[in-house]
């Protein structure tokens, strides 16, 4: 389904007249409209035929504004006062919010024009024409249910000939409220006046867009945000922009605590839940899952446990929390649910009047057999507890820490390790004589740049253990385990690194440069697995910038060691000149001392090497800063949105 077909549900205008002209172009279908089109938006016409674009000449009246719950009022389909006649209809009335649900009953007309229709296995909720004579009128009487309140809006689609139809025709919005404040029941007295042809857009169907006809609309959950309930949503910071992966909302109206939730569009969700949590972490929660089974969206309540982490609905009551209203439209979940004041849950007491509670709204794609999976789309906790009864704008909690673990560990594996295994590999016999500390630079340096690598990856660690408080398995997680692991003993190997003449010397070499390569390659495996992670947000797109760093660093091995290679035949050449001829003491004092200034002086090419060294590190520093602020400001797409 295509994202205007969505938005031009959400204005209600789920109708459609199925008009087919066989030999007379001018007739609607007979028998009125098929079931087999209560869910279609274009009428199904020889030669793809499209609804009109252009203000619909017809209206839809009703008698009256604000209906009780049970009540009836009249609803008509008219021509007046344009004068027009027309020959088929179909109508509908909707709830004006999501889902957007078919509500009510239509009756029987008395003079036998109207047929009526069970649409969405429900009875009567939809009506078309008997006959396709000419008419300017049609009256029919619809009921509202007992069980529902808000607003619904009656939609219609009119054809006046078989070229000439408008689908998706509105009325004005009626209210349905409770029936001992409504008015009597009105069934009798048509409203006038309400039709204002100046203000009814023209119908866009999904697969065609008229020119200058643009159809935006906003979606309606976000309404009364702020106002009339909480809601929150992530990622953080969505609810300014209404652009929420998955989002929830909070009314309170005496003891009646509902909770709404929904899914966003495209994220293939297979549940969107919400959890009261006392200390923003995923653990001893109590849940409210809505999850569409078998066409239709079920509702559970389930607990979640931190040690070891876990969701279950297993001895979690479920009768303390009822569902109002749900829907899967386009693959986005809606419910909206009631839940009781005061739940015990495993021994815990859950007052939402007395107590405050973290909002945890979190979904997936995958679910489990007595419970919803992981929480691969996104989760977010409110950063702050709050009382659900205060109406107020909520934002996600501190992402401080997660964002400091990332950005510590790309300065110490992107950057730091990486120049620190290129001076170990490549710069022993460059700035010969030079020393720092009283270290050859080459050393010098790789010390410097390991020990950063060390403490930066320790901090980061102890970081995300601050912030998680618990263990988790994922990819992500075990490769960086054994990272770490690998990184903190490298160091402590070293303290036992045998001398240059040792005959352990070489095992030590060997295991030294397996131990820190190997830490290097899962370090890099590990930063392309958190690109996955919900929690972090990062753009799918930083995969590329990760791939574009390795084979920059792959490109900068290879040319370096063809560079050795070059540099060692070179100097095999010079030692050679010193071996041609009678080799008398003087040329054996020659050649010593040949060899020993080779060994004071730098290999060949190291001007090559050092000026290779500055462009990599120059190309290191920009790729650390880029992902850096990426996972700084993630999800970045959105800063940029929200940025002025």
């Amino acid at each position: 389904m295509s994202a205007l077909w969505l938005r031009t549900r959400v204005l209600g205008a789920l109708v459609v007249l199925h008009i087919v002209g066989s030999w007379t172009p001018g007739m609607s279908l007979p028998q009125g409209a098929p079931e087999t089109v209560c869910d279609t938006m274009l009428p199904f016409h020889g030669g793809g035929i499209l609804p009109a674009n252009s203000v619909s000449p017809f209206s839809i009246e009703t008698s009256t504004s604000v209906i009780g719950q049970g009540q009836t009022l009249r609803v008509d389909v008219t021509g007046v006062p344009t004068g027009l006649s027309f020959g088929g209809f179909m109508i509908q009335a909707r709830n004006r919010n999501p889902p957007y649900q078919i509500i009510g009953q239509f009756g029987p007309s008395r003079d036998g024009t109207v047929k009526l229709m069970n649409c969405e296995n429900s009875v009567n909720n939809s009506a078309t024409h008997s006959n396709a004579g000419a008419k300017s009128q049609v009256s029919l009487e619809w009921e509202s249910p007992v069980d529902f309140m808000g607003q619904v809006v009656f939609n219609a689609t009119v054809a006046q000939s078989y070229t000439d139809f408008w689908v998706g025709v509105p009325s004005n919005p009626v209210q349905v409220v409770r029936r001992d404040v409504a008015p009597p029941s009105v069934a009798s007295a048509p409203t006038s006046g309400g039709y204002n042809p100046t203000t009814r857009q023209p119908y866009v169907p999904p697969s065609y867009v008229a020119p200058n006809v643009v159809a935006t609309v906003a979606d309606p959950f976000y309404n009364n945000c702020g106002v009339s309930k909480t809601c929150f949503g992530f990622p953080n910071g969505c609810m300014a922009t209404k652009s929420c992966t998955s989002l929830s909302a909070v009314t309170v109206r005496g003891d009646i605590y509902e909770f709404e939730l929904q899914s966003g569009k495209g994220t293939n969700a297979a549940y969107v839940a919400v959890g009261l949590s006392e200390d923003a972490k995923m653990g001893d929660d109590f849940t409210i899952e809505c999850v569409p089974e078998n066409g239709r969206v079920s509702m559970y309540s389930s607990y979640t446990s931190g040690s070891p982490y876990g969701v279950s609905r297993a001895g979690v009551p479920q009768n303390t929390a009822r569902l109002v209203e749900a829907s899967v439209v386009d693959g986005v979940i809606y419910c909206k649910v009631q839940r009781d004041p005061v739940t015990v849950v495993q021994g815990r007491t859950f007052d939402l009047r007395n107590n405050m509670y973290h909002l945890l709204v979190a979904s997936g794609t995958g679910l489990k057999e007595n419970g919803v999976g992981y929480h691969d789309i996104g989760r977010l906790p409110s950063g702050s507890p709050i009382n659900l009864a205060v109406v107020q704008e909520l934002g996600g909690s501190s992402m401080l820490l997660v964002r400091l673990h990332g950005a510590f560990m790309i300065v110490a594996w992107i950057g730091t390790t990486s120049l620190g295994i290129i001076f170990a590999r490549y710069f022993k016999q460059t700035w010969v004589g030079s020393q720092t500390c009283g270290k050859d630079q080459w050393f010098a340096w790789h010390r410097m740049l390991m020990v950063t690598t060390w403490s930066l990856t320790v901090v980061a660690y102890i970081l995300i253990w601050v912030e998680l408080k618990r263990a988790v398995w994922h990819a992500h997680a075990v490769t960086g385990l054994i990272t770490v692991i690998l990184c903190f003993l490298q160091p402590i190997g070293a303290l036992f690194r045998p001398g240059p003449n040792d005959k352990k010397r070489p095992y030590f070499n060997w295991g030294h440069w397996l131990g820190g390569n190997l830490a290097h390659i899962l370090s890099i495996v590990t930063i392309f697995f958190s690109v996955k992670l919900p929690k972090a947000e990062l753009p799918e797109w930083m995969d590329w910038i990760l791939v574009g760093f390795v084979v920059v660093h792959v490109l900068v091995h290879l040319i370096f060691s063809v560079g050795g290679i070059a540099s060692d035949r070179q100097q095999t050449q010079r030692i050679n000149t010193f071996q041609m001829g009678d080799i008398s003491h003087h040329h054996q004092h020659a050649m010593r001392n040949g060899m020993s200034m080779e060994r004071k002086m730098d290999a060949p090419y190291g001007a090559l090497r050092k000026g290779l060294l500055s462009v990599y590190s120059v190309i290191l520093v920009l790729f650390v800063v880029a992902l850096i602020l990426i996972v700084v400001l993630a999800p970045i797409e959105e800063f940029f949105k929200s940025s002025p």
